[in-house]
């Protein structure tokens, strides 16, 4: 089971690195500028005070998600006996096909199903379902925050994890509702060298989650 967390203090350069780590890491997974078609397809009908208003419910539902996936997936794997190493090799391979569909020219770049979009369309909250899962906190950004707790963390390094969790919120409540100005000003070729470029970033994470496992697997391969 995971040890209990310490109060050792933390650098400021150490803080840092949690906080920017944490963010650039799950931005690039959580991937908003995704998810801003099916935003805009399902609340085309809606006010601009109902839009924000689901923006927000979604945001909110995917720090939950998100916290509940790095507090509790730890002692999950360690229940189904799962390696945290094993884990994060399954994980990495998840993001680096999420990440060529993103860079394949008309691959399935969509989360949800013609099914479940038309489906959605008549629910009256989609806020949890389908934008905060799975278009937001999908299994590749859970992934991603099981692999984010240490053996030891401190409540200041756990709390810093939480904070780059909100600062991703904030910012897909940002893109969210400047989704319908972003996609007039960059139109289909800007939307699709944006899904090229997270893409490649979320390819790098799932490359790095896969060599970092292996070398903790079989640390004789670096000698």
């Amino acid at each position: 089971m995971p040890q209990a967390a310490t109060f050792g203090p933390l650098p400021y350069r150490s803080r840092m690195e949690i906080l920017l780590a944490t963010f650039t890491t799950l931005f690039s997974v959580v991937n908003p500028f995704g998810a801003m078609p099916v935003f805009l397809t399902l609340t085309e009908h809606d006010t601009a005070t109902g839009r924000a208003a689901t923006a927000l419910r979604a945001c909110m539902y995917m720090v939950g998600v998100l916290a509940v996936s790095f507090f509790a997936g730890q002692y999950i794997l360690n229940f189904f006996g799962i390696n945290i190493h094993h884990l994060r090799i399954a994980g990495g391979i998840l993001l680096m096909r999420s990440a060529f569909d993103l860079l394949t020219p008309g691959g399935n770049r969509a989360k949800i199903s013609d099914a479940a979009l038309e489906e959605s369309m008549h629910k009256d909250d989609i806020s949890f379902t389908p934008l905060a899962m799975p278009m937001l906190s999908g299994p590749g950004s859970m992934a991603v925050c099981i692999g984010l707790f240490t053996e030891r963390p401190s409540f200041l390094a756990m709390g810093l994890t939480l904070l780059g969790f909100v600062l991703v919120a904030l910012a897909s409540y940002l893109i969210l509702m400047s989704s319908l100005r972003l996609t007039r000003f960059l139109g289909r070729p800007g939307m699709a060298a944006l899904a090229r470029i997270m893409g490649f970033l979320t390819l790098a994470i799932g490359v790095n989650f896969l060599a970092t496992a292996i070398v903790a697997l079989f640390p004789g391969l670096t000698r």
